[in-house]
């Protein structure tokens, strides 16, 4: 074996282990975490950093390859894919009226009130495109 081999190996296996790492402090933020906000932060961050660390890790593995290229292809795409999932998820929780722990008084009717606006402006926003 030679030595950018070596290299090779040794930089793709500890990206590949920082992945795993982020992963599992992710996983263990879901649990350790009091509501719903704050675990979905932690999961969203860490899942994004853990994905790009496990797809570097491969990509250095499989070297100069269409593997390579079809790895960044899906790379991009997850890039691309959970921040948009869990904002998805985050608008769908917080118009449904849930609120993050220790909130103020009177948030939940401000909370209302903010996804009234978002839906009429929505729904300006469809009948001006028609």
């Amino acid at each position: 074996m030679n030595a950018i081999g070596a290299l090779s190996d040794l930089l793709s296996g500890f990206l590949i282990i920082s992945g795993i790492v982020f992963l599992i402090i992710g996983a263990v933020g879901t649990y350790r975490f009091p509501d719903f906000w704050s675990r979905l932060h932690a999961v969203s961050v860490t899942d994004s950093a853990g994905m790009i660390l496990l797809t570097l890790g491969m990509i250095v593995e499989a070297g100069f390859s269409l593997i390579a290229v079809k790895l960044i292809i899906i790379g991009l795409f997850l890039l691309f894919t959970g921040p948009t999932a869990t904002h998805a998820v985050a608008n769908a929780a917080l118009v449904s009226g849930l609120l993050p722990l220790g909130s103020e008084p009177g948030a939940k009717e401000k909370a209302k009130r903010v996804s009234t606006v978002t839906r009429a402006a929505a729904k300006k926003r469809r009948k001006a495109r028609s």
